[in-house]
């Protein structure tokens, strides 16, 4: 991967339905992730957040990509969601342990806190965070109101991250909430995915964004677009982002992000993201 700047990748690598639009039609679910890497230069590691992967499937996940690509790993909800975070600095280090084969493919790893967890629980959130080794990159996402009050709770919350040099996740679902739309796919989304403000500042070095958009580049030129414009101030400021797209049917999320990247590649230089392993096949089989 030539990509060197920034780091973008999608919510996951296994998407059976790729097949055939993104992945090549034989490929089997043993080589998602390695396709997969072959074009992007990260991804979310959401399934982390439901159960612990062995070692054996740790050491798996690294073979099968480059010394450039990097895992943004989320911790599990017992930790997060159910223990909230007290009384869990054994089991979290633990957690990180898992993935000491493969520490050098390993982004910051997602502390995605519930809608339910307040300020008042700012003290378990520092505590939390003083247990995590410094030699790994962090990122915190935040639901509840008082973090987004623009008074003297979210400048806590704010100061704290940065003293850490820990991330803010940024969370946009603006334009998924702003939709009118029939799909079942968008109307699911709209239920499930949370409207949160939008915070533009940075606590770290590795800005970490969550975009969720319509299905169709036509309902995210906009928001991509500013995103773009975003990225490639902090690029220019020496931080290194991580960028991830979604969209509400996962079938979309590729040519979302290559859009979000020719936006990004007109404002500093980068190279294109390579062709899909479907179309690097065909243009292989057109040559005979």
């Amino acid at each position: 991967m030539s990509l060197k700047k920034y780091h973008l990748g999608l919510t996951q690598w296994g998407f059976k339905e790729w097949k055939g639009t993104f992945f090549t039609d034989e490929c089997k679910p043993a080589g998602f992730l390695k396709q997969y890497a072959t074009v992007f230069n990260s991804v979310e590691g959401n399934t982390t957040f439901y159960r612990a992967p062995s070692p054996e499937t740790v050491l798996k996940w690294g073979e099968q990509v480059s010394p450039d690509f990097k895992f943004c790993f989320k911790f599990p909800q017992s930790i997060t969601h159910y223990k909230r975070l007290k009384n869990v600095t054994e089991e979290a280090l633990s957690f990180l342990d898992l993935f000491t084969p493969i520490r050098n493919k390993l982004g910051p790893f997602h502390v995605q806190l519930s809608s339910q967890f307040s300020y008042n629980e700012i003290d378990k959130l520092e505590t939390f965070i003083e247990i995590l080794p410094a030699h790994l990159s962090f990122a915190v996402e935040v639901r509840h109101p008082d973090f987004f009050d623009k008074g003297k709770k979210e400048r806590h919350f704010i100061n704290l991250l940065k003293s850490y040099g820990v991330n803010r996740v940024i969370f946009d679902t603006r334009r998924l909430h702003g939709l009118k739309s029939d799909e079942p796919s968008v109307k699911k989304a709209q239920q499930r995915k949370p409207k949160t403000p939008v915070r533009f500042d940075t606590t770290g070095a590795n800005p970490l964004i969550r975009y969720v958009g319509g299905n169709h580049i036509v309902n995210n030129e906009a928001y991509l677009k500013e995103w773009a414009i975003i990225t490639a101030d902090w690029i220019r400021e020496g931080k290194h982002p991580y960028i991830f797209i979604h969209s509400p049917d996962t079938l979309h999320a590729p040519e979302l992000a290559r859009y979000f990247h020719r936006e990004l590649s007109k404002l500093i230089e980068i190279p294109q993201l390579p062709d899909w392993p479907i179309e690097s096949k065909n243009k292989q089989l057109g040559l005979f």
